[in-house]
């Protein structure tokens, strides 16, 4: 391994960002430390003293890093470490940056939280962790962590923090001061190799919650994770049970956001980690369903995760459609397109802003037939049937959900999706066989019901019935179920003041003025079905809607006028 060491860096990029050893202008070493360069050196060349010098490497940094770099003191000592590294490296950008200082941390958090007239908190008063939070104009946060280094003792530095992280990938810093790099543990080859691999033998049971960090990072980046890793990460499963529901929730939130959730939570499966974090998903695994159904309950729910992933991939903003060749796609995008900005406004909602939509609904997805092993019958026939399996689903979602401590704006809408994901089907399947459409009153009472949950639902369907039928889903049958997505976003977006919440004509105290009523059910009934007869178009004035009210009332109930 000789190369001349003079010319520019970008002309040796397998050492970029690498200590290399030079020996008469070449190299003949390289290291992640300049202590690992000069000890690999000295295997070839022990009667020559090398030079050890860094290959700089072109990093494009985020603005606000200068901005912190301009509030401390000039001697500060600092890096940035963790995934923000990592994600450098691989020219990805980081929402989060981790900061590592010899001491001082919530001082320092502070200082650059004043400077930039932005939040502090005092994350870990213990460890002197101090967070930062920057907010833009647009709501979007950026998390800034000033931590000292970890270890132990009174001599504790950047190699032993370094060496107490997760992973080897997350185990590189960044000097801010001189734009060198210190990768003790090799991180930067296994960005290289593409290998998630355990910093140390017991960095899994040190704090379990890794196991999930791993599986998430594997399927974000397209790595592997190490053979002696996924032993680590079996052996130490059992502790999970000692983590905080908030961090595990985290992590199987941030897994279900990211790419291939379905191969994910699959891994999480043969890793034998889902009885001790979601154990109530377990009992689906082998339990037969009747045609359509191509496959069993959990094939198919990781299934549904799969379908949902490209549906919401085909209806992103930016996605070029003449770039597809499967058909469904095809039509998936011809059918629905032209809701791209509004799914996506649908998405930049938040019932907490921790937590992205997208992921509940994927969460909804990966629950939605949790109760169908308990509700599972068999007809005489041989055909399985599965009564009221969406109502008992959502209240075990639920209690998942609060198990995770999710926010009761969550939990309902939760609840929302996963006992009404069979309305949409009822509508497909009454169209396909009897050519009737949503009618303008079953319109309205579906999005008086779900309310901004309809827009998760009808995502939610699409994939469904792809996971459903597979292979044996034909195009009449998909092009049904568009047409009644369309139907359902069209009156939800293009008609809602006709059909999905007309205007109210009338208030109860008017039905009591003018009717002579008094308070009670029969007032809140009445002007519910003066609501679904304006959707219907039977009712356009308050005249009309006094007059069905005085019928009503003379039939003994409400009803169509």
């Amino acid at each position: 391994m000789q190369e001349d060491a003079s010319s520019p860096a970008q002309n040796h990029s397998p050492y970029a960002g690498r200590w290399v050893a030079c020996v008469r202008g070449r190299i003949v070493a390289q290291g992640g430390t300049p202590e690992q360069a000069m000890r690999a050196s000295q295997h070839s060349r022990y009667k020559e003293k090398p030079e050890i010098i860094f290959m700089p490497a072109s990093f494009l940094l985020p603005p606000i890093v200068q901005k912190i770099m301009d509030v401390l003191p000039p001697d500060q000592e600092i890096h940035l470490v963790g995934g923000a590294v990592r994600d450098l490296l691989l020219s990805r950008l980081s929402p989060d940056l981790d900061f590592a200082v010899p001491s001082n941390g919530i001082v320092l958090a502070r200082k650059v939280a004043n400077a930039l007239n932005a939040d502090f908190v005092p994350l870990d008063t213990e460890r002197d962790t101090g967070r930062v939070i920057c907010t833009d104009d647009a709501g979007s946060r950026i998390f800034l962590d000033f931590a000292v280094y970890r270890g132990m003792g009174e001599g504790r530095g950047l190699e032993e923090d370094l060496r107490a992280r997760d992973f080897s990938i997350n185990a590189i810093a960044y000097n801010l001061r001189d734009d060198t790099i210190f990768d003790p543990l090799e991180g930067g080859n296994d960005l290289r190799t593409k290998v998630i691999r355990a910093s140390s033998p017991t960095s899994l049971s040190d704090d379990p919650v890794r196991i999930l960090r791993a599986v998430r990072l594997a399927a974000a980046l397209g790595f592997k994770i190490e053979k002696d890793t996924r032993e680590l990460m079996k052996q130490a499963v059992g502790r999970l049970e000692t983590i905080s529901p908030e961090r595990l929730r985290d992590e199987v939130f941030k897994i279900l956001n990211g790419p291939k959730p379905d191969t994910a939570i699959r891994a999480l499966e043969m890793l034998g980690v889902l009885p001790h974090l979601m154990p109530e998903l377990t009992a689906m695994k082998g339990v037969q369903q009747s045609e359509p159904h191509m496959y069993e309950v959990w094939t198919h729910s990781l299934a549904v995760l799969d379908y949902l992933d490209q549906v919401l991939s085909a209806l992103r903003v930016g996605y070029d459609a003449e770039k597809t060749n499967d058909m469904f796609t095809g039509l998936l995008t011809l059918g629905l397109g032209r809701y791209r900005e509004q799914i996506a406004n649908h998405f930049t909602q938040t019932l907490n802003i921790d937590r992205p939509m997208r992921s509940l609904l994927f969460f909804a997805a990966l629950y939605h037939d949790v109760s169908k092993p308990e509700t599972r019958t068999v007809e005489e026939s041989g055909r399985i049937r599965f009564f009221d399996h969406e109502v008992r689903g959502a209240e075990v979602a639920v209690d998942r959900a609060r198990a995770f401590n999710l926010s009761n704006d969550e939990v309902d809408r939760l609840r929302i999706i996963i006992r009404n994901h069979m309305r949409f089907h009822f509508f497909a399947n009454r169209l396909e066989n009897e050519k009737q459409t949503p009618s303008r009153k079953a319109i309205y009472r579906f999005f008086r019901d779900v309310g901004e949950a309809g827009v998760d639902l009808v995502l939610l369907a699409l994939a469904d019935v792809r996971a459903t039928r597979v292979h044996a889903l034909s195009m009449d049958t998909w092009k049904t179920y568009l047409d009644v997505a369309r139907i359902l976003l069209e009156n939800y977006w293009e008609r809602p003041e006709e059909v999905v919440a007309p205007p109210r004509l009338l208030d109860g105290n008017d039905l009591m003025n003018e009717l002579g009523l008094q308070p009670g059910p029969d007032v809140g009934r009445l002007l519910e079905s003066i609501r679904e007869n304006q959707a219907a178009g039977k009712i356009e004035t308050r005249e009309q809607a006094l007059h069905f009210a005085r019928v009503e009332l003379k039939k003994g109930m409400p009803g169509d006028p």
